[in-house]
Parts: structure tokens; sequence; C-alpha cells
């Protein structure tokens, strides 16, 4: 058994895969959500178009965005 702290999530709720994936990838903070495309976000695995929707949501209501592809 190990002690290593895990970050408190701040993210929406989602599917559990998406969930796990996206924490896996470092993901625990909407505003990480701001310097990444919805493109880089679908490409993890597990994370489908309804995340990203639902990811989107969150952020606006925070008055973030996800970055714009360039």
């Amino acid at each position: 058994m190990t002690n290593n702290p895990t970050p408190e999530s701040e993210l929406p709720k989602m599917s559990k895969p998406a969930n796990r994936e996206l924490h896996n990838a470092g993901f625990y903070r909407l505003e990480q959500f701001s310097s990444v495309s919805e493109s880089d976000i679908l490409k993890i695995h597990g994370v489908g178009p309804k995340a990203v929707r639902i990811l989107n949501e969150a952020l606006k209501e925070k008055g973030l965005s996800f970055a714009k592809k360039s």
C-alpha cells in the first residue's frame, strides 16, 4: 500500500473511463484545459465527444475555454 496523495479533482461528472484517463494524463483542474485544444483531448483513449461536451459546459460556466487549434 502506498501513501501517494492524489490531487483532488475539479472535473465535472463524466464516465469513469473518461475521468480515469484524464487523471492519468495529468488533468485535475478545469484551468488546465485552457492550454489544450478539444482535438488534443479527443486523442486521449477513453475520452469522446460526450466528455468534451461536458468539459466545454463546465469551462464556460467558469469563463474558460479550450485553447484554439492553431
